[in-house]
Order: C-alpha cells, then structure tokens, then sequence
C-alpha cells in the first residue's frame, strides 16, 4: 500500500494565510530584511521567493544586496544599522557566504530578537532548553507537518540523518522536547541502513539524492525528507528515493512540495512574533 502523502504545500498555505490575517491587525507593520552577498544563483531564487511570500502576507521585505567583495566589515555595518531600526523585525543573511566572510561572525551580530532564522548562539541554547521563542524554519516546519498529520512523536524512536547546526541537531531537539528517543545519524555512522531501519520516524537531512532507499526503512515508518538536491538529470529531489520507499513507508513528505513550502512559511510566522514582541516590549517600557 502506498504511503500517504504529506502535504507541506498545502499545509503552508494555511499557515501563510493565518500569518496574513494577524499581520494585517499587527500595530506595526512587520519587516523582514534580506541581505544578499555576491551573486549566487539558487540564493538568488531563495531571496525572490522570499520577497514574494512577504507581499503575499502583508510583511514589508527590506533586500540589501552587497557585492561579493564588500568585505565582511561592510556587511557587519549593515547588520548593526538592521538591528537599530524599529521597522525591520527579522534579519535574514542569505547562506551560503562567499569565501573570505566568517558566517558564524555574522550570524552572532544580528540580534537575538531578530534572529528569525534562530541561528544566534542565544536563541540556540533557549532551544536547547525547550525555552524558546523562534526555532529554525525547517525543524519547525517538520514538527508542523507532523502535528498536523496527528504524527505524534511521544515514545517514538526517531532516527535523524545529518547532523548540520541548521537542521540536523535542533532536528534532534524539538523531536526530543515532544518526548521521542532521538538517535542522530551522520557520515561517520559505521551500520546507516541498520540504525535507520530501527526509526518509527525517519528524517533524511544530508543533501545526497537517493541515499535513503527501501530496504533502509522499517515498514510503516514515517519518513520527512528535508533535503532539495538535483538529480543527474536536472530534476529536484531529496535524499529520500521517494518512489520505492513510497511502497514501505506509512507517511512520506514529496520533494518539491514536501518541507520546502514549510521552512518559508515559519519563516513569516517567526517574523511576524518578532514584530508582535516588538510591540509588547515597547507597551513594557511605556509602563516602566
């Protein structure tokens, strides 16, 4: 029997839509920066379909594009302007950067209350401790899909493939906090097929096309792939061999349409709590 699709597309209108209704009754307008550097094609097409998710959704999208040999220092001095103005709520740099800028640099120099990509040594270790306000757009965007699929991770054995600080460890985290043991999966993993065949929920999170295949996933399990790859013959994928592991899998998230549509939409929502904290904060000082 194959497996039932889930619908990350669809699920990410509704959330988009929700976003626009509560933007619409947002005090102030929320603001979203974009800053690009150099010229990179996909980040590129990323900052446009940004751009096109904000106006969907009532939020003003700021774009600063730096040429690749701006220098760091440069793009440091845009940060600090971002992070004083009161109508950008969200800061987003545009990964990867080119060669000669420090990413980990410019990812603690954006404010913690305008990290909505949740990158920022701060809002990391509030994930560590469940106490959090934004969580990275993807992992949350996992954890939407499965909520709304009445997935429930609680006693789950979930296996994680990929141990990236974007997705793969704050991955392990949320499904952690929701009370499912986690085992994380990486290159150096010495059985993959033997350790993935354990997991009641499989997320395949590496970036290489048709590494998870059938006879590497228990019958029945759920199975999110993360993953956007090109195939020898151009086409997106995922890691996932979604046609054969389809037949075995209970659940499977399609690439494109899967957890793609999700990380956007988190990434408006976690914009929009920004700008309505925003507000809340300031309503603290008029008390004070």
């Amino acid at each position: 029997m194959a497996a039932i699709i889930l619908d990350g597309k669809a699920l990410a209108a509704r959330v988009k839509r929700e976003v626009a209704k509560q933007a619409a009754a947002c005090k102030r307008a929320p603001g979203l920066a974009v800053v690009i550097v150099g010229d990179d094609a996909a980040s590129r097409i990323y900052v446009n379909a940004k751009k096109k998710d904000c106006a969907a959704c009532g939020i003003t999208s700021y774009e600063f594009a730096l040429d690749a040999n701006a220098g760091e220092a440069a793009l440091l001095a845009l940060i600090a302007e971002l992070n004083a103005r009161p109508d950008v709520h969200g800061i987003l740099v545009q990964l990867p950067l080119p060669a000669g800028y420090s990413e980990q640099a410019v990812i603690q120099a954006i404010s913690p209350e305008k990290d909505v990509d949740a990158f920022h040594f701060e809002n990391v270790g509030k994930i560590t401790t469940g106490d959090f306000v934004f969580a990275p757009c993807t992992p949350a965007g996992v954890m939407e899909i499965l909520d709304h699929y009445d997935i429930d991770p609680a006693g789950k054995h979930c296996v994680v493939v990929g141990r990236s600080n974007i997705v793969g460890k704050p991955q392990a985290l949320l499904l952690l906090h929701r009370h499912a043991t986690v085992t994380i999966c990486h290159s150096r993993t010495p059985d993959l097929t033997a350790m993935t065949r354990q997991a009641d929920i499989l997320v395949a999170a590496v970036g290489k096309p048709g590494l998870i295949t059938a006879d590497m996933v228990k019958p029945g399990a759920v199975v999110i792939d993360v993953a956007i790859n090109r195939n020898e013959d151009g086409k997106i994928c995922g890691d996932v061999d979604f046609d054969s592991v389809a037949e075995v899998a209970s659940h499977i998230t399609p690439v494109p349409g899967g957890v793609g549509p999700m990380t956007r939409a988190v990434l408006l929502r976690n914009t929009l709590r920004a700008a309505q904290r925003s507000v809340e904060n300031d309503g603290k000082a008029d008390i004070l």
